[in-house]
C-alpha cells in the first residue's frame, strides 16, 4: 500500500506522497476548473447522461480537480425543475460524476464539487437567506451564523465540498449593482458578519471559499469590476478587515476579485495573494480565481499562456472557466513558471481532498433529505429576515397598523416573490415563499384592497388612476416599491454569468447592473406623489438591493420601512412589522443619500473633509446605524472607557409601552495621532430585546486594533493621544466622552 492510501496518516503527508506519483499534466488537471458543471449532464426524465465535453476533460488530465456548479439552476445555466436536478437526482448526478472521475483517474483521485452560496445554495430547493446587505442590517452575527449553519447542513447533504460565499466586499458606492452582496459600508460590521458566515457553514463540514479578494466594493463610479483607485491606507482600513476576519474564522479558501488596485489586477497581485494573505495573515488554504478572470490578465501580459503564469505566480492555485491555467504545461516549458509552484498549488488542492475524506467516502446515500431544509422546518431564516427590516420613519406613530378600516396596498413589488430574492437565485416553488400581499392578507383578511399601481420599470397613467380608484376608501395605503435583481424576466448573460444586456428593462440591481441615478425606477415616484396628493397616509416599503435617492421618497411618505431583499419569507416579515406582530429590530448597514450627486455619503469618511456636504444639499437623512423602534430607550453610562480599561459599560432601559430591540453602537474618533482619522468608526455593538420598563446592563469592549493607527510607514501601532467615544442608537448619539492613550 502506498503512503497516500493510508488513511491513518495526516492529509498533508498523504497529499505529498500522492504528488510524487503524478505527472505534470495530472497536476495541472488538479488546478483547472474549466467546466460549467450544469453543462456537464443531460437529463431525460429520471436519467442523467454525462456529456462528451465532460468525458473529454477527464481524459485530458486523467482526472478532474474541481467541478463548479453541477447543481446551479437559474436562467444563465438554463436549469430549472424540468431540466435540472431536483429531488434525488441532485445526489445521484453528483455520485455519477464522482464515479466517472474515479474510474478514469489513473491514481483514483476524486473531484471536489464547488457551488454558489452567496445567500444560500443556488440550487433547486436551496435554503435561501436574505441578501448580505439585509443581513448586515440585523447587527446580529449570531443570527447569521445560525442561518448559515442550516445552509451548511443542506450543502453537506448534497455533497458540496466548496461553498462560494460572498463575504469580503465592503460597499462604498451604492451605484454598484452588486451592493446587495455586501454586508454594508462599515469594515467592522462587515468583518463580524463575514466571520459568522464562515463559521456557520464550516461548522457543518463544508469548506467556504470567501469572495472577493479584494476592494471590489470600492469601484470607479460604481461600475462593476472597475479599478479601485485607492492607496494602501484605504485598503488596510476599509477593505482588508473582513479578509483578516475570515482567515481567523478558518476559511478554507479565498476567491480573487476581478478588479485592479492602483493598477495591479488582484489575480496578478503577489503582494495581496501571497505576501499579505499567506505571510502576514498566516492563511494555509488555497486561492481560487473568479470566472474567466485569469484570461482577462491578457490586458497586461498580451497573451494567454503568460496570463496563466502570472496568476499562478501571484498566488492563484485553482482556475475557474479560464483557458490560461490550461496552458500551464506550456508555461513550464517556456520557463514562465517553475514546476515547483505547480506542485505547491496541487498539494494544497490534494490536501483538501484528503482532509475532506473523499478518498475513503467518495459517494453519498442517494436520498432527497436535503429538501427538508425549508423555512418552515428551519425558521432561522425567518428570524434573520425579521431582524433585517429597518423602520426609518414613523410620523405620528402611524405604525404599527391597527383598526377595522380597509387598508390599501399598491406597488409593483407588493406581490412579486422573485423581487424579494436578489441575484444568484434559483427557481423557487411558489408555495415556499410569501409576498407582502400574501403576508398582509393573512393578517388583514378581506379588508386589504390591492392594486399593483404601475409596472416596475415603466409609467402607466391608466394603471396609476385605477390604483387610486381602488384605494379611494382607504385612509392608509402601503406602497411596496423598489427594484429587482431577478434574472427570470429575460436577459443575455456573459461567459461569467453576469448580465450582458437586458432585452427589456427587467433589473436595476445585480451583477453588471450598475445605476448612475439611484432613483426609484419607472412610475413609482409618480405613484407615491399621486397617493399623497389624494390625501392618503402613505407607508412606503422600500424593497430592493441597494440604496435609493431618499429626498423625494421621504417627502411623500408618512412612514418608511427599508427592506433590502429579505428572501422567501420577507413578505411575512414585512406584514408582521407593519401590524405590530413583531417589533422593528434592524439598523441601516449603509447610508442612504438624498440624491446621487452627494456621493460618497458613507459615515466613516476621513476627518479631513465632510462627505456629501454641498451648499445646495442636506446631509443624508438616514445614515449608517439608523433605525426606529415602536418604543423608546434610555441609556445610562455606568463605566466609561479608559486607556487602562478600554470598555464601555452602560445600562439600557425600555421607557416605552411596547417591547423593543435596542441596538447600541460604540464609535471612536481619534483627535490626536500621526495621520488623519475618520469622523467616526464603529468599534463594537450589541443587541437586546427589552420588555416595557425592563433594563439590562451591557459592556462593549474595544478591541486593541480599534485603538491603533496605520502610521505613515504603514505600520499598525498604538499611538498616544486623545480618543473620543460615542454611544449611539437609532442614528442618535446617546452619550459621549474621551480618554487619552499614553
Amino acid at each position: 500500500m502506498e503512503r497516500y492510501q493510508d488513511s491513518t496518516l495526516a492529509p498533508e503527508l498523504r497529499a505529498a506522497d500522492l504528488l510524487r506519483h503524478m505527472t505534470l499534466r495530472e497536476k495541472v488537471g488538479q488546478l483547472t476548473q474549466r467546466l460549467y458543471g450544469f453543462a456537464c449532464y443531460r437529463r431525460e426524465g429520471e436519467e442523467i447522461t454525462l456529456t462528451r465535453e465532460f468525458r473529454d476533460e477527464v481524459a485530458r488530465y486523467g482526472g478532474l480537480g474541481a467541478l463548479y456548479g453541477l447543481h446551479r439552476a437559474d436562467p444563465w445555466s438554463g436549469r430549472n425543475f424540468e431540466t435540472g436536478l431536483p429531488g434525488v437526482l441532485a445526489v445521484r448526478a453528483r455520485n455519477q460524476v464522482q464515479r466517472y472521475v474515479l474510474e478514469h483517474s489513473r491514481l483514483g483521485i476524486p473531484v471536489l464539487f464547488s457551488s454558489e452560496s452567496p445567500h444560500g445554495h443556488q440550487a433547486l430547493d436551496g435554503y435561501l437567506l436574505p441578501v448580505n446587505l439585509a443581513c448586515g442590517c440585523t447587527f446580529s452575527p449570531a443570527l447569521l451564523e445560525a442561518a448559515e449553519a442550516v445552509c451548511g447542513r443542506q450543502l453537506q447533504a448534497m455533497g458540496i465540498d466548496l461553498a462560494l460565499v460572498s463575504a469580503l466586499d465592503v460597499l462604498r458606492d451604492p451605484r454598484w449593482g452588486r451592493s446587495e452582496e455586501c454586508f454594508g459600508e462599515d469594515p467592522y460590521l462587515a468583518a463580524q458578519m463575514a466571520a459568522a458566515a464562515v463559521r456557520g457553514i464550516q461548522s457543518q463540514g463544508v469548506d467556504v471559499v470567501a469572495k472577493h479578494l479584494c476592494a471590489q466594493g470600492e469601484t470607479t463610479g460604481g461600475v462593476n469590476a472597475s479599478a479601485a483607485r485607492i492607496g494602501m491606507r484605504e485598503l488596510r482600513e476599509i477593505h482588508l478587515p473582513p479578509v483578516e476576519a475570515c482567515v481567523r474564522a478558518g476559511a478554507a479558501a479565498f476567491m480573487a476579485a476581478y478588479n485592479e488596485i492602483d493598477g495591479v489586477y488582484c489575480h496578478g497581485n503577489r503582494w495581496l495573494l501571497t505576501d499579505l494573505l499567506r505571510g502576514e495573515y498566516g492563511f494555509r488554504g488555497f486561492v481560487m480565481s473568479d470566472g474567466v478572470a485569469i484570461d482577462q490578465l491578457d490586458a497586461v501580459t498580451g497573451e494567454r499562456t503568460a496570463s496563466g503564469a502570472l496568476a499562478l505566480g501571484a498566488g492563484v492555485d485553482m482556475g475557474l472557466w479560464d483557458t490560461g491555467f490550461q496552458r500551464l504545461e506550456e508555461a513550464v516549458a517556456r520557463g514562465l513558471v517553475d514546476e515547483g509552484r505547480i506542485d505547491e498549488a496541487a498539494l494544497r488542492v490534494l490536501t483538501v481532498k484528503f482532509r475532506r475524506g473523499l478518498f475513503e467516502r467518495p459517494y453519498l446515500p442517494e436520498t432527497a433529505d436535503y429538501q427538508r431544509y425549508t423555512p418552515q422546518a428551519y425558521p432561522q431564516v425567518k428570524t434573520l429576515a425579521e431582524h433585517s427590516l429597518v423602520l426609518l420613519k414613523n410620523s405620528g406613530d402611524l405604525l404599527p397598523l391597527s383598526g377595522e378600516t380597509p387598508l390599501g396596498l399598491v406597488g409593483p413589488n407588493a406581490d412579486a416573490l422573485y423581487h424579494q430574492l436578489g441575484d444568484y437565485t434559483p427557481p423557487v416553488r411558489p408555495e415556499t415563499g410569501t409576498t407582502v400581499r400574501q403576508g398582509l392578507a393573512a393578517l388583514w383578511g378581506g379588508r386589504l384592497i390591492y392594486h399593483p399601481g404601475c409596472p416596475l420599470f415603466a409609467r402607466d397613467c391608466a394603471m396609476e388612476q385605477a390604483a387610486l380608484a381602488a384605494v379611494a376608501d382607504c385612509d392608509t395605503v402601503v406602497a411596496v416599491v423598489g427594484g429587482s435583481s431577478s434574472r427570470f424576466a429575460g436577459g443575455e448573460f456573459d461567459a461569467n454569468g453576469a448580465l450582458k444586456r437586458q432585452t427589456a428593462l427587467t433589473m436595476d440591481c445585480g451583477e453588471n447592473v450598475d445605476d448612475c441615478h439611484l432613483r426609484l425606477p419607472g412610475g413609482q415616484l409618480p405613484l407615491l406623489r399621486a397617493l399623497k396628493a389624494a390625501g392618503k397616509r402613505v407607508i412606503t416599503v422600500l424593497l430592493g438591493g441597494r440604496p435609493y435617492e431618499m429626498g423625494e421618497i421621504d417627502a411623500v411618505s408618512d412612514a418608511i420601512l427599508c427592506c433590502f431583499y429579505p428572501g422567501l419569507t420577507g413578505g411575512e416579515a414585512v406584514a408582521k412589522v407593519l401590524t405590530g406582530q413583531i417589533e422593528p429590530a434592524g439598523r441601516l448597514s449603509v447610508s442612504l443619500p438624498d440624491s446621487v450627486g452627494q456621493l460618497p455619503v458613507y459615515y466613516n469618511a476621513k476627518d479631513s473633509y465632510r462627505p456629501g456636504a454641498y451648499y445646495n444639499a442636506q446631509p443624508p437623512r438616514y445614515g449608517f446605524g439608523c433605525g426606529l423602534s415602536y418604543t423608546t430607550f434610555a441609556y445610562t453610562v455606568l463605566e466609561a472607557p479608559t486607556a487602562h480599561t478600554p470598555a464601555l459599560t452602560f445600562q439600557v432601559r425600555n421607557t416605552g409601552a411596547r417591547p423593543g430591540w435596542a441596538v447600541p453602537q460604540l464609535y471612536l474618533h481619534r483627535t490626536q495621532g500621526v495621520v488623519t482619522s475618520r469622523v467616526r468608526q464603529l468599534c463594537g455593538f450589541a443587541k437586546c430585546r427589552l420588555a416595557p420598563g425592563e433594563a439590562q446592563t451591557l459592556t462593549i469592549a474595544i478591541e486593541p486594533e480599534s485603538l491603533m493607527q496605520w502610521d505613515a510607514a504603514m505600520t499598525r501601532r498604538q499611538v498616544p493621544g486623545k480618543i473620543q467615544w460615542f454611544l449611539a442608537d437609532s442614528g442618535r448619539t446617546q452619550h459621549e466622552g474621551a480618554f487619552v492613550l499614553p
